[in-house]
């Protein structure tokens, strides 16, 4: 991923939420997100990346971003690990379903894969079950572990999910 594409991926990331959160987080927040901003945040990141964090854009035919991938070291706490942890996965709204979102995971799990990493983990609203479905094709397990999570005073809870690499 490069600067220019941090508008692109932010209408995806957008979009994504807005598509897969639908009756999940409250329509109130999705209404409300703003593409500028989060571009803006993609950006920063970006900018101010030491490296380990990387961030996959999937082109579609021609050549346009059609989806946007994000992994790194797995976060316990403030403390890095040497476990992956996919950050994000989103594919835009048309694009759902032809292939997109498997191969950018199947890039981070390469990539995390031939940096040594022992597993890649990775959280999932709950009640996410279209994700839940995608994740566990590709090898992923619930591990037990859950997170609360608050979207506008709602409780929105994540399941963690992990699968052990190669590397």
């Amino acid at each position: 991923m490069r600067l220019a594409d941090c508008d692109r991926v932010a209408e995806i990331r957008v979009g994504g939420w807005r598509s897969a959160y639908r009756g999940l987080i409250p329509q109130s927040y999705l209404a409300g997100l703003s593409v500028e901003e989060d571009a803006e945040r993609r950006r920063a990141h970006l900018s101010q990346s030491d490296g380990s964090v990387v961030n996959l854009v999937a082109e579609g035919t021609g050549g346009e971003l059609v989806g946007w991938a994000c992994h790194g070291p797995y976060r316990e706490g403030e403390v890095l690990t040497r476990d992956g942890e996919l950050y994000a996965l989103y594919v835009h709204p048309d694009q759902v379903g032809r292939g997109v979102g498997r191969a950018l995971l199947a890039e981070s799990v390469a990539r995390c894969s031939a940096a040594g990493r022992g597993r890649l983990l990775l959280w999932v609203l709950k009640g996410n079950d279209r994700a839940r479905r995608f994740y566990e094709r590709a090898g992923f397990r619930a591990d037990g572990a859950e997170e609360p999570f608050e979207v506008d005073g709602v409780a929105v809870p994540e399941v963690r999910y992990a699968r052990p690499l190669n590397g």
